[in-house]
């Protein structure tokens, strides 16, 4: 199990000058990045792989941006917006070593309306098409896909670990898997660890951050459940910290973070991989 951090912590857009915090990674502890990829044209991958490769690091996910434009059951021009951005992410993600590209892949953040169960099911469809063409292109290039459910405050498309199983087997291409997420899993599960273990071996990326969106461990989630429901489900991929400030407005907005929720955005990270490796290796020990 590696423990990476999402770049969006620390600035936005992350451009290939952002390789400059790779060191401090390194020193607080990190194994991977989680590059949060605005567009595809913000980064040279070589310079990026190198600099990673320098630093012991890996790349070994890519956050992807849904904002404005990039949605797959929106417009046909929002269709086009999101199917452009995601596959000029995926052809670039070889050249970084084949990290997953993650995320809410099916729709812009912060669509969240109330639509017709028929209107849901043609929206539904219409992803399905979508999602199994990049994950075909995907998987020609060794890249996985991991679709992420979000809270009910963000989106009213796939919410839960069973819509996600659902839209995957749907979809049924092997290169298009799950990514599970804390913050989400404590609003919209009845039980976070039953849905981990009900994702098995099709989780493929997994965000661990405090039910606040603060740090891991400094909230009330039962992490230790979490632990032993990853051992239980096999799962060895990245856990990843993703937490957000005010300090970084556009996504703060986005995730409407309008305050500061730890004493600093270091204090998530230190303090966040020292616990979450802890827990690691006390689940390991039962």
């Amino acid at each position: 199990m590696r423990f990476g951090i999402n770049t969006f912590l620390f600035t936005s857009p992350f451009t290939t000058e952002s390789i400059s915090l790779f060191p401090q990674f390194k020193k607080w502890g990190f194994d991977s990045v989680e590059i949060a990829l605005e567009d595809a044209s913000h980064i040279d991958p070589v310079t990026v792989k190198k600099a990673l490769d320098d630093n012991g690091l890996v790349c070994g996910s890519i956050c992807a941006a849904m904002g404005g434009g990039r949605d797959l059951r929106g417009s046909a021009e929002d269709q086009k917006g999101a199917l452009d951005y995601l596959k000029a992410v995926i052809d670039l993600s070889p050249a970084l070593g084949h990290p997953t590209l993650i995320g809410p892949l099916y729709s812009e953040v912060g669509r969240a309306e109330l639509v017709s169960p028929e209107d849901y099911r043609q929206q539904w469809d219409t992803v399905v098409k979508h999602l199994r063409t990049l994950a075909a292109h995907a998987g020609k290039l060794g890249v996985k896909l991991a679709i992420e459910p979000l809270n009910r405050f963000e989106t009213d498309f796939i919410n839960t670990c069973d819509q996600a199983l659902k839209m995957v087997n749907d979809v049924n291409e092997k290169a298009l898997l799950v990514h599970l997420d804390t913050f989400h899993m404590n609003i919209e599960e009845k039980d976070s660890a039953k849905a981990i273990q009900k994702a098995g071996n099709k989780l493929a990326h997994f965000h661990a951050c405090g039910s606040d969106r603060g740090t891991p461990g400094n909230d009330h989630i039962n992490w230790t459940g979490i632990f032993d429901a990853l051992k239980q489900a096999g799962y060895d991929g990245d856990v990843v910290i993703e937490s957000f400030t005010p300090a970084i407005e556009i996504i703060a907005r986005a995730a409407c973070i309008w305050r500061e929720i730890e004493p600093s955005r270091e204090s998530i990270a230190i303090e966040g991989v020292k616990f979450l490796r802890d827990q690691h290796k006390a689940a390991l020990a039962r």
